[in-house]
């Protein structure tokens, strides 16, 4: 039998025999789309069993069906690399994240499906809105978890299937200042000429952005923003999904990208985000982390890019939506701002 790609794919054999329930257990299921993603696409499934035979309810996590997204996410490794955080290193932390209950693909991991825990009544932050302060604090103390047991120990690179491709690391490079054009084309009348300046700054440095060797190395999420996160109704927990960027680098790029792309008011983050820094600081070192603070501070600085470079990439290879649209606009707009602000050409 092909893996099931899609809820009209899943037949309740298979769901049953995937969530190693007896064979008939499950009567049947229904299926709703959740989650605002584009690379993949995730449903909520409520099953009906025969008895108390396993969950109420799962979320099964499919690849795109959009050809060109698909495209992307194969050259980039996407799904393989969300596939392998839960096969291999999701154990290795301490950040919470939903429970992987069935991994299956073919393909070289292009066809896949994810059953993973529900964490109703957990609910996904919204980008468009933007966090609160409290939702950013519990995030960062989930950064420090990520981070901490990888930092500049070299476990994360002896994990060869996180480091980029020579392939996925030119077309990177040599494709992006493409990309911010057109970028820059769609946008122009979205964002302001301060921005849209910076941009063009930004891209004449770009190889030297690429270039910069972090101080210490460890395991990154790299999309670490709040559309990726499902915050408990008190705000008091956090639990981080979509592992479809996982990489190596500097943690304090994943802390800039969060705070950048996911606090709407540009005085609000400039006021909170250097305490911001402090806090994430504070709960690597209480995980044993000797971090330079030096070093992160210059980091954040620095990867304030991180979120314009994701918008820009991004934004070009997946299947345009108009809340796509604004998202994106959005994820350039905040930590445009916030490289200004901090100077951050200027470590260019």
């Amino acid at each position: 039998m092909s893996v099931p790609t899609g809820p009209d794919t899943i037949t309740t054999d298979w769901l049953a025999a995937a969530l190693k329930a007896p064979p008939g257990s499950l009567k049947g299921f229904s299926a709703k789309s959740i989650g605002t993603g584009q690379m993949s696409k995730s449903f909520r499934l409520s099953l009906d069993w025969d008895g108390d035979e396993g969950p109420a309810s799962v979320v099964a996590k499919c690849p795109s069906l959009d050809e060109k997204t698909r495209a992307i996410a194969q050259a980039l490794g996407s799904y393989s690399l969300e596939l392998n955080w839960y096969r291999e290193l999701a154990p290795q932390t301490a950040v919470s994240c939903p429970r992987c209950l069935h991994i299956e693909s073919a393909n070289n991991d292009l066809d896949f499906i994810l059953l993973l825990e529900d964490l109703a009544p957990a609910k996904q932050g919204d980008q468009l809105a933007g966090a609160s302060i409290a939702q950013i604090e519990t995030a960062i103390k989930e950064a420090a978890r990520l981070h901490a047991p990888f930092w500049g120990n070299g476990r994360a690179e002896a994990h060869a299937w996180l480091a980029p491709s020579e392939a996925s690391g030119m077309m990177v490079r040599n494709l992006t200042p493409t990309f911010w054009q057109q970028f820059r084309e769609r946008y122009a009348g979205r964002l302001g000429p301060d921005i849209l300046d910076m941009g063009d700054a930004f891209m004449a440095k770009f190889s030297n952005y690429l270039e910069y060797i972090p101080a210490a190395i460890t395991l990154q999420h790299r999309d670490f923003r709040v559309d990726n996160i499902l915050f408990s109704p008190d705000n008091k927990r956090a639990f981080v999904v979509d592992w479809q960027t996982l990489g190596i680098g500097a943690g304090a790029s994943d802390v800039a990208y969060l705070i950048g792309t996911s606090i709407a008011d540009r005085a609000v983050r400039a006021k909170e985000e250097r305490r911001l820094v402090d806090l994430y600081l504070r709960e690597l070192r209480a995980l044993g982390v000797k971090a330079d603070a030096e070093a992160v501070w210059r980091e954040y600085r620095l990867y304030a890019f991180s979120g314009v470079l994701m918008a820009i990439f991004a934004s070009m290879n997946v299947e345009r939506t108009e809340r796509g649209d604004e998202m994106f606009a959005v994820m350039a707009e905040r930590p445009a701002w916030q490289a200004l602000d901090l100077d951050s050409l200027s470590l260019l």
